[in-house]
Formats: structure tokens, sequence, C-alpha cells
């Protein structure tokens, strides 16, 4: 047995999962170590009752983690990239990320192959997510959104009990806990911008500590790196986070034989009857430059007025 590294996580089903699967990809690329994974509860995970907009922290799933890896308890956390806010507790750095799964979201209903546009009118569709919501509006303004708390199988679980008629979550959760079948449909990013991150998994650890960086740097992905770093640009210059509906999605795509880097982002009021997005195509090598673009973009067709009137609706 080599020397024990601890990795923190939550402790829902979903949070357990892609721990595990990150000890199990540096089990295999660093074999002389042993990895143990180890539970701490966080602030989203005590606060149930309450919408997620509400709480007001962007630190909801991330800052009792943070505080195990500043004080030594855990030597790495795993997290959801779209949890994750865009500034970090000084000494500590997203360290390493594993290939990406779809980043897409999904409709979540009784019916297969029911998509967006077939949702009954009335229906009542569920989510947590104020981007959801904007973007649902805008684009069926005849169906009743309602909140949704929840891990992934307990939000399943209220629409096949009939709670809900539908729900729109992260199609990446379900994959990964073996939930597809209650897939009706993946919505598409022309449809609805994902989440920065979402999607993908991060590892966080000590800025200091090169021996837990070089371990994680093994099981590293370049290109989804690469994609959320541009998409967490537009997050941090727009100042955006769970109280704002925005979302930006960035990707390799290989067409006509050439690799081309594309991101698409938006910015919308909590309405969703102002909306502004953008949709930028260039080099991988200029992933930040067209991140930069996108807020420029976005800032020109007037995403700071609506991100300022949403912080006067919110108190912000």
């Amino acid at each position: 047995m080599g020397k024990v590294v601890r990795i923190g996580t939550r402790g829902s089903k979903l949070a357990l999962w892609q721990a595990n699967y990150v000890a199990d990809l540096l089990r295999a690329a660093v074999p002389d170590y042993t990895f143990e994974v180890e539970i701490v509860k966080t602030k989203g995970d005590k606060i149930l009752d309450v919408a997620l907009s509400k709480i007001g922290d962007k630190g909801l799933f991330t800052k009792e983690l943070e505080v195990g890896l500043l004080d030594g308890s855990v030597d790495l956390c795993v997290h959801s990239c779209k949890d994750m806010p865009t500034q970090l507790p000084e000494g500590l750095s997203l360290v390493a990320m594993p290939p990406r799964v779809d980043p897409r979201d999904s409709l979540v209903a009784p019916v297969a192959g029911m998509t967006i546009e077939t949702i009954p009118a009335g229906a009542r569709v569920a989510t947590g997510s104020l981007r959801r919501v904007a973007q649902l509006a805008r684009l069926r303004p005849d169906v009743e959104i309602c909140e949704i708390r929840g891990n992934v199988d307990t939000r399943i679980g209220k629409v096949v009990d009939g709670e809900f008629d539908c729900a729109i979550l992260a199609a990446a959760g379900i994959t990964r806990l073996g939930l597809t079948e209650h897939i009706s449909s993946i919505i598409p990013v022309e449809t609805m911008i994902p989440a920065v991150g979402q999607g993908a998994i991060v590892i966080e650890a000590r800025e200091n500590d090169e021996e837990i960086s070089q371990i994680c740097a093994a099981i590293a992905d370049v290109n989804t790196m690469c994609a959320v770093d541009a998409e967490r640009i537009v997050l941090a210059d727009l100042e955006g986070g769970c109280q704002v509906p925005m979302g930006a999605h960035a990707r390799q795509e290989n067409r006509d034989g050439r690799d081309l880097f594309v991101l698409d982002a938006f910015v919308a009021s909590l309405d969703g009857q102002r909306l502004v997005r953008t949709h930028l195509e260039g080099s991988a090598e200029s992933s930040q430059a067209l991140a930069k673009q996108a807020v420029a973009d976005l800032r020109e067709q007037g995403a700071e007025e609506i991100l300022e009137e949403i912080r006067v609706m919110e108190g912000q």
C-alpha cells in the first residue's frame, strides 16, 4: 500500500459516483498510491426546502469541501464543475478534469420522445435552475414552470410519481447514474444553452501541493479543460452565478477536416422576455480570446443592463 490520498466529496449518489470514478481513474494511472473517498456534508445538501436562487451562496455545494482542503483533512476534492464559483478561496486551484460527457440538458417525461416543442400546453415542468427557467419561459410561455429541489433520482421520482408532468435535468447526471430510460429527449444547444461546466467533473486541490497536482494531471483531458476554461471566463467576466439566468457552452468540432473551437453563450432576464446570445467559432488556440469576444458581444447587445436589473430585483 502506497501513500494514502484522501478524496473529499458530497454524499449524494451522483457525487459519490463521480468521486469513485475519479478514484478508479487515479488508481489505474498512478497505482503506487492508495485513494480513499471521504464524504463531507455541504450547505446545499442540508437545505433542501429553499430554491437554490434564494439561498444566495455561490459556494453552496463546495465551501465545506474547500475547508477540508485548507485544513488538510482531505487532499483533493471532486466536484460537478457547474457547482464551482469562478473565484476560489486563496490557496486552492482547479488542477484537472477528466473527459467531459454530454453537457446538454434533457427532458425527463413519462412519454418517450417528448421534446420541449411537444410538451402539452399547461403542463407542469419542473426545474431548479434560473437558466432553464428563462430559456423555457421564452420557448414555451404556455407551460407552468415549477421549482424542484433534490438529488437526480429524487427529481426523476417526482415526475414518475406524477407530482410534475416533466422536468429538465442535465443529461450527464442521469447518464452517470444509469437512469437514461427516463430521458424522453436531449435538448439541443441551439434550443437551450447549458450551464457553464455542465457535464464536466473537476478536481480541486491546494495550489502548493505539487505532488497531488502531478498525480491528477495523469487523468486530465486537455480539450475539456480548454472548453470549460473558456466558459468560466464568460461567467467570471459577467459576474454570473446560480442567481443569474446565463449559460455558456464551448466545444471542439471537426468540420470538413477543419478543427474548430465553438462557443455559444447567453444572458436573459428572469422572465426570459429579454435574451441576448452569441455564437463564435475559431481555433483552439484562440479559445480565451473567443471567450472575451463572447462577453463583448453580449455586453454590446445589452447584457449588462439585464444583469443590473436582476441584481436590483434580487437585492444584490
